[in-house]
């Protein structure tokens, strides 16, 4: 299987599309300038108790307060925050976990009442990003991930990846990190980390413990609330989950990522650094390698996926509920019962790829076509478990109800992917009224005119919705071609299929977006249509 990566840089977010054959299987969004991304550390203050919930409401200076479990505290909570309490009073030492005497563990079953203050300071780390109208959910648990490690301070336990069958290797990874483990650290071996030398090991686990430190200094000098500790790059964080080695190439357009990830690619798989590849062309990334019709076609509330068959995928703050339907199946066997397997096996396929496209968490129920035999039931369950395995989130499938109902929970660290494909028309702005289509290039040429002769812009792209581009390009004397001759070739006109049909956008020479969308626009363009039609009956009369 051929799997690529592709890397999407705008100004306001990165967008990262994992592509299998082509097949578009994994897409990540994330703002550019988001706060409160999961692993962020903040030094926090106790704003409220909540025995009833057994929960306090913690200040890390989101709008919302965040939300801090008992469950949440960790077993070791007594060291921890003992530790806690003694770098804060004396900011002048940094203490040293690995010389401390660890405390006994905190009752399973405790109230918060019995551990937590109101104004009680503590380091916290975001487990859950904000979802709907809720604030980020925290941990004192605190954990630093690396490539092939995850180091836990105040733990004491090596834990193996289950995904590592041999038991011999686990045995070797358990004793090398035994060997190399600082006191008082626990440590979690990643499946990545399988056939590693104790050198890789080793040198990631020094690079953990000084984040560690790092995170503890800064905690001494900061005043509540604030950051202490996130990721150098977000792109490498979110690139870190889905890395794999086995990838043919990671295409990315914009030149810094190119250099952090090759940096990063680098380090963890220096004979692999080849596959990093800069993308420089004007064409959109996302257009070149067909993604953006993939996700045109994969979003929304109606899914295709083979011979008239269709799912529908709702949203509901507590749930995600998928309907299966066989639509118009133009080789739908003359055997019901085989019929409705036959869709609901290749639904199967198509819900294992929507739950990891747009990563839905959290309970999803799945209403499959009924099937009578309990043989057919059995094996749509057991294809739905292989098509689930690949995926890295956590989930839970359980068999189908006699309702006919199959329920997963999915682990949810960050609201669902939701991307409306429907389009906004941009020449109405929700009016009603829609400029003459043909007015449209008159607009685009007072635009390039105001770009080049007053702002005196060069090098710019603008770009246009495939159609109108075939349109102005269209002869030997195009459009394009007078433009050009008028006003100088200092600017380009190309294709994104990602615009509506009367929409454009221009990127300057410094791949900056110049914000031209005016509502103004409709009504120039009306004004000069009823000019237009006036000369016309006035010649006519």
């Amino acid at each position: 299987m051929r799997s690529e990566l592709i890397v999407d840089v705008q100004s306001t977010e990165v967008s990262i599309a994992l592509t299998e054959d082509s097949r578009l299987v994994s897409l990540q969004k994330e703002s550019r300038n988001i706060s409160y991304a999961v692993g962020d550390i903040y030094l926090a203050r106790v704003k409220k108790l909540m025995p009833g919930l057994n929960a306090a409401f913690v200040d890390v200076g989101y709008e919302k307060d965040a939300f801090l479990h008992y469950l949440d505290l960790g077993s070791q909570f007594s060291s921890y925050y003992q530790f806690v309490k003694q770098a804060l009073d004396d900011k002048k030492h940094l203490p040293q976990v690995s010389k401390m005497k660890l405390l006994p563990d905190i009752d399973k079953h405790g109230s918060v009442t019995d551990v937590l203050e109101k104004d009680m300071q503590l380091m916290v780390q975001i487990a859950k990003e904000p979802i709907s109208s809720k604030g980020p959910r925290l941990t004192t648990e605190i954990t630093f991930t690396g490539r092939f490690l995850v180091l836990i301070p105040f733990g004491d336990k090596i834990s193996v990846s289950q995904k590592i069958k041999t038991t011999e290797e686990k045995l070797r990874l358990r004793q090398l990190v035994e060997s190399i483990r600082p006191k008082n650290f626990g440590v979690i071996v990643r499946t990545s980390a399988e056939g590693k030398r104790v050198a890789e090991l080793n040198h990631e686990l020094k690079t953990l413990l000084k984040c560690w430190e790092d995170t503890v200094a800064k905690a001494q000098s900061s005043t509540v609330p604030s950051l202490i500790f996130e990721e150098e790059s977000r792109i490498v964080s979110m690139l870190r989950d889905v890395f794999s080695p086995s990838f043919e190439s990671i295409y990315v357009n914009d030149a810094e990522t190119y250099g952090q990830i090759k940096k990063y690619v680098d380090l963890i798989a220096p004979d692999r650094a080849d596959i990093v590849k800069l993308y420089a062309k004007d064409e959109p990334i996302f257009d070149h390698f067909n993604i953006t019709k993939q996700i045109k076609s994969s979003f929304g509330k109606t899914v295709s996926f083979k011979s008239g068959a269709y799912i529908i995928i709702e949203h509901t703050e507590a749930l995600h509920v998928i309907d299966v339907n066989s639509g118009n199946r133009s080789k739908a066997s003359n055997d019901q019962e085989s019929n409705a397997l036959e869709v609901n096996l290749r639904a199967a396929d198509e819900i294992a790829r929507q739950l990891r496209l747009r990563d839905m968490g959290g309970i999803i129920v799945i209403d499959f076509i009924d099937m009578n035999k309990s043989e057919h039931r059995q094996a749509l369950y057991e294809h739905m478990r292989e098509v689930m395995a690949n995926d890295r989130a956590r989930h839970n499938i359980l068999p189908l109800s006699k309702f006919g109902l199959m329920q997963i929970t999915r682990q949810r660290v960050r609201p669902a992917l939701d991307i409306v494909t429907s389009e906004k028309c941009p020449s109405c702005y929700g009016k009603g009224e829609v400029q003459p289509s043909l007015l449209f290039t008159d607009v685009l040429k007072e635009k390039l005119d105001y770009l080049i002769n007053n702002l005196h812009e060069s090098g710019f792209t603008m770009y246009v919705h495939p159609y109108v581009d075939a349109y102005l390009k269209k002869g030997l004397l195009s459009l394009y071609r007078k433009w050009k001759m008028e006003f100088g070739s200092r600017f380009k006109i190309l294709p994104d299929q990602s615009l509506a049909y009367l929409q454009y956008r221009v990127i300057d020479s410094k791949k900056n977006e110049i914000d031209l969308a005016e509502e103004k626009d409709m009504d120039s363009s009306s004004t000069k249509s009823k000019t237009k039609a006036k000369e016309r009956n006035k010649n006519e009369d």
